[in-house]
């Protein structure tokens, strides 16, 4: 009985050891302020909402700017072709006033040849003495030059006398006065297909901005697919670069000749 006695004594101290030891422990973490307790994480710039949120802003930012590029883009479509309508149209005037001209530089010509006829005539007359004859040749060649030369060529011929020279078609200036209108009307249309060519072009550099735009898109909207933040945001990250290069290069590209955009809703 005495050794029971001195074994429940034994196991009650113990237990009354063990009992004041958390005691001990439990009022040294309550001094220190729960310092055995996790530390709290420290707080980041990104997070999940903030990422929703940038990615929201620059889904609508991009939808705004591919609804652009696809407008202007059209425009310069639209012009191009109103552009090449133009050339083909003045192209095809030119042609017909060339033909007219060369028409009318012919029957000068023509009618030039028959006038020193008339002339050549007038001398031998004169060498003959045959004054009636010189008259009534004066009076052909005037007659015919007025119904049958143009006005370029009876300008010429006046230039001629004046000038003492031997042929009108001398003058300065007279092969523009037959044929420049021609010249300028193919001009024209040359300029035209050209503004047409560099409309085309820059329709095909907004369709590539709205191409750029699309991928940018695209980026976006697989954002929310990754679960990890870090690839987010470096799916964020590159959607954000293309984006600002696209939108740089979109305006860097020439609008339509002529554009107003209050034009569209009848203001100028």
């Amino acid at each position: 009985m005495v050794e029971d006695n001195k074994a429940v004594n034994t196991v009650s101290s113990e237990e009354t050891d063990a009992t004041l030891t958390e005691n001990a422990v439990s009022e040294d973490v309550s001094e220190n302020g729960g310092s055995c307790a996790e530390k709290p994480k420290k707080k980041t710039f990104w997070n999940k909402n903030k990422i929703e949120v940038i990615t929201a802003i620059l889904l609508g930012m991009t939808a705004l700017l591919t609804a652009w590029a696809t407008w202007i883009g059209s425009l310069h479509g639209g012009i191009q072709a109103i552009n090449f309508t133009k050339s083909n149209n003045t192209s095809s005037e030119a042609s017909t006033a060339y033909d007219f001209a060369l028409q009318l530089f012919i029957s000068d010509v023509m009618t030039w040849n028959k006038i020193v006829d008339y002339s050549f005539e007038m001398t031998l007359a004169e060498i003959d003495h045959d004054q009636k004859k010189m008259d009534l040749l004066k009076e052909k060649v005037q007659n015919y030059t007025k119904q049958n030369a143009s006005d370029i060529l009876t300008e010429g011929i006046n230039w001629m006398k004046e000038s003492d020279a031997a042929d009108p078609f001398e003058m300065p200036g007279i092969y523009e006065k037959y044929f420049g209108k021609a010249n300028e009307m193919y001009d024209e249309a040359h300029e035209l297909l050209k503004e047409g060519q560099n409309d085309n072009a820059r329709g095909d550099a907004y369709n590539l901005a709205t191409v750029l735009f699309s991928m940018v898109l695209f980026l976006l909207g697989i954002v929310g697919v990754f679960k990890r933040l870090p690839n987010r945001i470096m799916i964020l990250t590159i959607a954000v670069v293309i984006l600002a290069g696209a939108t740089i290069y979109m305006l860097s590209i020439p609008l339509p000749t002529g554009f107003n955009v209050f034009s569209f809703f009848g203001l100028k």
